[in-house]
């Protein structure tokens, strides 16, 4: 039998569910205890008081004349009433339990009771009409039931309820270990260094040593890649430093050609230092994305370059690195512009996220390619334009390492409105 039909209504929060795991056997045994007592001492206990006492009440209407002394031996009150005083219908409150097991027994072994009053807990009304006359025996409440037959069911519930809160905050402790795991696992994937130390139980220690681990792990692979890279790049300007002495003692109609070259290397060179650097500068701060791109585009329409803010929705700050956005948006700016004639840029913040979004009218890039484009140094020529394609691919691929530093991804699809590329960095905020 499936139950994935209650998957929508159970908690997702691991507290949420360690309660639900708590309270349910606690709440299964309250239930059980209370119908086991409920059978066993409500019903059985008094049916027995019940039976006690109709054999007493058989007693005084089978003695006649000397009923009045037998009653007031046994401690019960016989007042003859007229047959107009008798009630048509037994009649108890609708909380009192046992009330119903009293009535049905008094009916079962007193052939000529007329009804029953339980008013009260205090006393018990049996009504009889006799060919002497309309009889009315009253007692005391308690020959016929249980004395504060509800304590076990008030004790059940308060020790239970003390019984949960004592664990509950045991659980607490036993899984706040767990969550400041969670938090840190977190904040590293969003590119931030949260100050963590292994605490909890044995599993719970092992883990998180386990995630210390990977994260020097990771953190020395990305400095290792970086100072790899940036040492690289570095070396490589001095020679081309030297080229450029070289071209500058050169007749000017020969050197045009090969200053070009220089040019387009050290263009090169930055791409590869900006990929070194990755995302990883700095702390993420409150920032404005909505300024933010803004200004990116006014910076890229002072160079002439046709890029416009078509939409923005929403407001508000988000926590970034305005460094390594500005570079992740920069380069989509410029793919478009690249491989297309414009590029559109819109901003959607909402309550859970941030979506900057960049499109253009060029060829774009097939669904079965476009996972292949972010990788580093990948180059889909054909996809896109040759002609144009004067970049070493690195483009996307810091896109997608920004956003990844900022707990987000890049998403590509094709524009709808401009039938090109449709780039979405896409941050949860």
């Amino acid at each position: 039998m499936s139950f994935r039909w209650l998957k929508p209504y159970l908690p997702r929060s691991l507290y949420g569910r360690a309660i639900l795991i708590l309270l349910l056997p606690v709440i299964s045994v309250l239930l059980v205890v209370s119908v086991v007592f409920i059978q066993r001492h409500f019903e059985g206990v008094t049916e027995q008081m019940t039976r006690s006492v109709s054999r007493e009440v058989l007693l005084i209407l089978e003695e006649g004349a000397e009923a009045r002394a037998i009653a007031r031996t046994l401690e019960i009150e016989a007042v003859p009433i007229t047959p107009g005083d008798l009630p048509e219908s037994d009649s108890r409150r609708w909380y009192d339990f046992t009330g119903r097991f009293v009535i049905r027994y008094f009916d079962q072994l007193l052939p000529s009771l007329v009804a029953v009053d339980l008013p009260d807990d205090h006393a018990v009304h049996l009504y009889f009409d006799r060919p002497e006359g309309a009889l009315r025996l009253s007692f005391d409440r308690r020959r016929v039931s249980a004395s504060n037959p509800h304590q076990l069911l008030v004790n059940m519930v308060v020790f239970g309820g003390l019984m949960t809160v004592v664990a509950y905050f045991y659980l607490r402790n036993q899984l706040r270990p767990i969550t400041r795991l969670a938090r840190a696992a977190e904040a590293f994937g969003r590119g931030r260094h949260v100050t963590y130390r292994p605490a909890g139980a044995n599993e719970v220690r092992a883990a998180g040593n386990a995630f210390l681990d990977m994260r020097a792990r990771i953190e020395r692979q990305i400095e290792q890649r970086t100072l790899m890279l940036s040492g690289v790049s570095h070396d490589m300007r001095t020679p081309l430093t030297r080229l450029k002495l070289g071209l500058s003692m050169l007749e000017d109609e020969d050197r045009d050609a090969l200053e070009q070259d220089v040019a387009d290397m050290e263009r090169l060179l930055d791409e590869f230092l900006a990929f070194a650097r990755g995302a990883q500068e700095g702390e993420p701060e409150p920032v404005d994305p909505v300024a933010l791109v803004s200004q990116i585009i006014e910076d890229f329409q002072r160079a002439e370059v046709p890029a416009t803010l078509a939409l923005v929705e929403g407001a508000g700050q988000v926590a970034l690195r305005a460094g390594a956005i500005r570079r992740a948006v920069e380069n989509l700016i410029g793919n478009a512009t690249r491989y297309g004639t414009r590029a559109d840029v819109s901003v959607l913040i909402t309550d859970k996220t941030l979506r900057i979004r960049v499109e253009d009218d060029g060829p774009g890039i097939p669904p079965e390619q476009r996972e292949e484009a972010m990788k580093p140094f990948a180059r889909l020529d054909p996809a896109r334009n040759q002609n144009t394609g004067t970049g070493v691919g690195l483009g996307l691929s810091i896109a997608l390492d920004i956003a990844r530093a900022h707990g987000g991804t890049l998403r590509l699809g094709q524009s709808t409105r401009l039938g090109g590329l449709k780039a979405d960095i896409v941050i949860g905020r």
